[in-house]
């Protein structure tokens, strides 16, 4: 398990979007040499977890619970597949992380990676989903794109940074912590999508849990005690 690439984006203006020359940060591109990795903050004040990487909205962005968006380059050939081989290159998605041979949706809610080496690599949390919007939409322009993504539920997974450190290309990635549950990232994609009645479900993973799904959640569950 490694990292294939660690895509940095530029705020850029783009009439692909949803709206007309809208500023985004969703272009990521993979960079070289070591990239510093460190908690941001809180949403709205704080945008993303790696040196030199922009998040434009922060209202809807960023912030301590999605610090770090990884996307495995196995679901990134998936969709190469269903969109009849257009060519998707690493950070298309706006993801920070492609890594190689992590099942990155069937990950666990609270699971802990080091990436990099023990004494300078980051711990990064498995803790929250990318829910597709229309500046992704826009960015791809594929016909029905917020709809496919959704059914697919391969969202890819939004990580904290619980030990500051620096990442490059070619780190490896080790699972160090495993929760006993069994919630995994898709499960919490498809319970705040379209299967809502997977809500109750998803508490299992306790604090590791993004507090919007967890919210979610509670409300499900007090309106069908």
């Amino acid at each position: 398990m490694k990292l294939l690439s660690v895509n940095l984006g530029s705020p850029r203006h783009s009439d692909h979007t949803s709206a007309e020359g809208h500023l985004t940060g969703i272009d990521k591109r993979p960079v070289e040499g070591p990239v510093a990795v460190a908690a941001p903050g809180p949403r709205g004040t704080g945008g993303s977890g790696l040196a030199g990487d922009t998040i434009v909205e922060l209202r809807s962005h960023g912030g301590n619970e999605q610090a770090v968006y990884a996307y495995a380059r196995e679901d990134l050939d998936t969709w190469e597949a269903e969109l009849e081989g257009r060519p998707l290159r690493n950070g298309v998605f706006g993801e920070n992380l492609t890594t190689s041979g992590v099942d990155v949706n069937g990950a666990l809610i609270g699971e802990r990676w080091r990436v990099g080496a023990a004494d300078t690599g980051p711990l990064l949390e498995v803790c929250s989903i990318r829910i597709p919007c229309r500046t992704f939409a826009g960015w791809l322009e594929e016909r029905g794109w917020i709809k496919r993504f959704t059914a697919r539920a391969l969202s890819g997974a939004y990580l904290r940074v619980i030990e500051p450190g620096e990442v490059r290309a070619g780190d490896p990635v080790e699972i160090v912590h495993r929760p006993d549950h069994g919630v995994t990232v898709e499960t919490v994609f498809r319970a705040v999508t379209l299967r809502p009645e997977l809500l109750p479900e998803i508490l299992a993973a306790g604090d590791a849990l993004d507090p919007e799904a967890r919210e979610k959640a509670l409300k499900r569950t007090s309106r069908t005690a």
